[in-house]
């Protein structure tokens, strides 16, 4: 439960973590493999080839499967809330939720809807992303101010 081991041994369902700079992370769910190569199934974002889409927004996503390789070399299992909720099943649920989202259209949102939300809802029904409840934390004191003083 919950390993960050780098590099680990890959489980079907294990939420993989790509660390992308300082502050962010890409996430994935390791789908398995197909003749030898493994895959993970993960949000992308598709409106241009931008690096960072305009506003935190990209319309244009989707859920794709790609190699492991393509994604990065430099990864490590993340199940952040394994202590905390369960797994779900993956054959019976992750895996027909994969399928089912690939070739849809699906609006990626930094702050509400990111490659993190969409691992944690497939691994465990439940859209959450650390990282930007770390942003969260380090922003609500400044806020709490602005609002105090009616300037927000």
């Amino acid at each position: 439960m919950g390993q960050q081991a780098s590099c680990p041994k890959l489980f079907p369902g294990d939420i993989i973590e790509f660390p992308r700079n300082k502050f962010f992370s890409h996430f994935g769910v390791y789908y398995g493999e197909r003749d030898g190569v493994p895959y993970v199934a993960h949000l992308t974002c598709r409106d241009s080839d931008a690096r960072f889409p305009l506003y935190g927004r990209a319309l244009r996503s989707e859920v794709k499967l790609d190699p492991l390789e393509k994604l990065g070399h430099k990864y490590k299992v993340n199940n952040m809330l394994d202590d905390s909720l369960p797994s779900r099943d993956f054959l019976d649920v992750i895996k027909v939720a994969i399928d089912g989202m690939m070739g849809q259209q699906v609006t990626f949102d930094i702050l509400f809807h990111n490659s993190e939300h969409q691992a944690t809802l497939f691994r465990y029904g439940v859209k959450k992303s650390l990282q930007i409840d770390k942003v969260y934390e380090y922003i609500q004191p400044a806020w709490k101010k602005l609002l105090e003083e009616k300037k927000l």
